[in-house]
């Protein structure tokens, strides 16, 4: 037969039991005692601070439309790498709604969107390189602010990018942990 239960250190409980010699009847064991439970997703949402994570990465995701917008009107292909940026907006407010509330189900999907929206913030660094050493085609005044423009939506993408690869890391450790298939570890200690 399979063992189905694994003692991994994940549960700690204690119970202090009192000395046999000043024990009476039915004294030995207190009537309370502690228990830790090492719990993932709890220390994802101490350490791996997804709150203002996610903020940031909501905010990034905005800036990055708002200055999206003003390609639009001059650039068709910038849409290619700035209108997927709103799954950036959603991924923030999904961690956001992680660290707020413990909902393995919200944890989850905002895990699965950080890694597609960790490989579009490659992908569309990637597109505005290429787009950025495209031979111009307007003034160069208004080049000049185009460029700049790129170089921010640029870094903006790369900040996302570390911001979901800082999330990735956190919640895998909250998603991707064993199942509560688990024995606890019972310390008596005496009270001598």
């Amino acid at each position: 037969m399979r063992k189905t239960f694994v003692c991994d250190g994940s549960m700690i409980i204690t119970i202090p039991i009192g000395s046999l010699r000043d024990t009476g009847d039915g004294q030995l064991m207190p009537e309370t005692f502690k228990c830790v439970f090492k719990d993932s997703y709890k220390i994802f949402a101490v350490k791996g601070k997804p709150k203002p994570l996610g903020a940031a990465q909501a905010i990034t995701g905005v800036f990055i439309l708002i200055l999206g917008l003003s390609f639009l009107n001059t650039d068709v292909l910038a849409k290619i790498y700035i209108l997927p940026c709103a799954v950036f907006v959603v991924c923030g407010i999904l961690s956001y709604a992680a660290g707020q509330s413990p909902n393995m189900h919200v944890t989850k999907l905002s895990f699965s969107l950080n890694i597609i929206s960790f490989f579009w913030s490659i992908t569309a660094v990637i597109l505005c390189l290429i787009k950025f050493h495209a031979p111009p085609q307007m003034s160069s005044n208004n080049l000049k602010i185009h460029e700049g423009l790129k170089g921010l939506i640029i870094s903006l993408l790369v900040v996302e990018k570390l911001i979901a690869a800082i999330l990735i890391y956190w919640l895998s450790k909250a998603v991707c942990r064993p199942h509560f298939n688990t024995l606890p570890i019972i310390l008596l200690k005496r009270g001598d």
